[in-house]
């Protein structure tokens, strides 16, 4: 595996541990650009499991956010319970914004002619 991807599979791995702690400091789309990360490099994050975890907790916070009274949700509330929810609404905007950062990036460097820009 390549180093840079292997810098990236560490940097989002650390980006969770700092959500949850309150630093939201990872501006992803602009650490990609900046180290000129591959288009392969990027899909291959993307279809990786550090990016489903990304996606998974994500969807474990909305189910957090939204409640309610069945197992699963007991679970989640258990798992989660210790954050405020205004602070589980943020961490969730952020984890995701990386997401949609990856996925924004793979599509920017699509191989072809570039569109020029409308004035």
């Amino acid at each position: 595996m390549e180093q840079n991807l292997i810098d990236i599979y560490d940097l989002i791995e650390h980006a969770i541990d700092n959500a949850f702690e309150g630093k939201m400091n990872l501006k992803f789309y602009e650490y990609l650009r900046d180290n000129k990360t591959k288009k392969h490099e990027i899909d291959h994050f993307i279809e990786s499991s550090t990016a489903a975890e990304l996606s998974e907790i994500t969807m474990d916070l909305d189910e957090y956010l939204v409640g309610g009274s069945d197992n699963v949700h007991k679970q989640i509330r258990e798992g989660y319970g210790h954050i405020p929810k205004p602070q589980a609404r943020k961490i969730k905007t952020y984890l995701y914004s990386i997401l949609e950062d990856a996925w924004r990036y793979s599509r920017d460097r699509r191989p072809g002619r570039r569109k020029k820009q409308s004035k």
